[in-house]
């Protein structure tokens, strides 16, 4: 079987107003991962525009999302650090994919169904088939890793059954051209730490949100302190104590999500949460969690308020990262072209 060198690519949409989920759910373990491996941290605009969008707020945000990874600790120069549209081989090996995926992959895509909602006749063709994309944004550097939260994971599966079918089909012109047995690896998912996927204060059964009506129910890395005290102050929660035991949050998904986010920020587990807060009210865990957050966050809104002051350099670590990108991603979409025949 083949062997690929590891390496770790993952993407975040500028969609505006990056939030605690958004933090502990993929940039938090970003900083992590940039210690073992080499990483592509992408800024992800194409994916941007399935959706309805506003060109000079699509603009400010990829500056926005790029300026959180700077400020969360992610290190532009021992990493890659672009925005998707800058490197043209993301869209090309999409077309590539497209002609590999079989229509009924994409048909069993939960999450087109849910963005889509009742009118999926009036859905952009690029929601229905971003997750095709995604795989190429994945493969076009050969990636064997990537972070993703437990909302992806039937994303990353897609991207897997492409890397498969391709090696499948192609398979004497790939040994031919002297890749071996497989051009592609199947890359594998990165899921760490407790809190995988982060809820809202509002509802404990719908992901944390920026697009939710109520901004109770999310906490924004721009919040200052007295606005996260707040939020956290007003986060639902239930009657009863906090358990002495990870199995008493089975039933309870707003203490269950509250004791996650403590968890994620402290880098401890659930379980030792609750030893030190097990029985206790609310009241007094909320206090514990907002000067929590407080600490943790304070230093990332400080500096990401110095960085949006200075986009001439935001722009210069993607245009940097994207001549790095590019350099690995072009000499993959020749091979890809070399295999499938394409004259160049």
């Amino acid at each position: 079987m083949a062997t690929f060198p590891e390496r770790v690519f993952s993407g975040v949409q500028p969609t505006g107003n990056l939030h605690l989920g958004n933090y502990l759910g993929a940039i938090k373990r970003f900083v992590a991962l940039q210690a073992t491996r080499p990483c592509l941290y992408c800024v992800v605009d194409l994916h941007a525009m399935t959706l309805p969008f506003e060109p000079a707020q699509l603009a400010r945000t990829t500056r926005e999302v790029t300026a959180a990874f700077l400020a969360c600790g992610i290190d532009p120069k021992a990493n890659v650090v672009f925005n998707q549209s800058r490197v043209a081989e993301h869209a090309e090996l999409a077309w590539v994919f497209d002609c590999v995926a079989r229509l009924g992959w994409l048909n069993r895509m939960t999450q087109f169904k849910e963005k889509a909602g009742k009118d999926r006749e009036a859905a952009s063709i690029g929601l229905y088939n971003y997750p095709v994309l995604m795989a190429a944004d994945i493969l076009v550097y050969r990636a064997t890793h990537v972070p993703v939260g437990d909302d992806q994971k039937q994303h990353l599966e897609l991207a897997r059954d492409i890397a498969q079918k391709f090696n499948n089909d192609f398979s004497a012109s790939i040994a031919a051209h002297g890749h071996g047995d497989a051009f592609f690896p199947l890359p594998e998912p990165l899921i760490q730490g407790p809190a995988t996927r982060v809820m809202s204060l509002r509802d404990g059964a719908k992901k944390m949100s920026k697009s939710d009506p109520s901004e109770n129910s999310y906490i924004a890395l721009t919040d200052d302190a007295d606005t996260i005290a707040q939020k956290i102050r007003k986060a639902k929660t239930d009657p009863e104590p906090l358990p002495s035991e990870v199995e008493g949050l089975a039933q309870r998904p707003e203490a269950d999500n509250l004791v996650g986010i403590f968890a994620a920020l402290a880098d401890e587990t659930r379980a030792d949460v609750l030893k030190r807060f097990g029985g206790a009210q609310f009241s007094a865990f909320k206090s514990a969690l907002a000067d929590l957050t407080i600490e943790k966050l304070a230093p990332i809104r400080s500096e990401m308020l110095r960085l949006s002051a200075d986009p001439d350099f935001v722009d210069s670590v993607l245009a940097d990262g994207a001549d790095r990108a590019r350099a690995m991603a072009r000499p993959n979409m020749d091979a890809v072209k070399d295999i499938l025949g394409l004259v160049r």
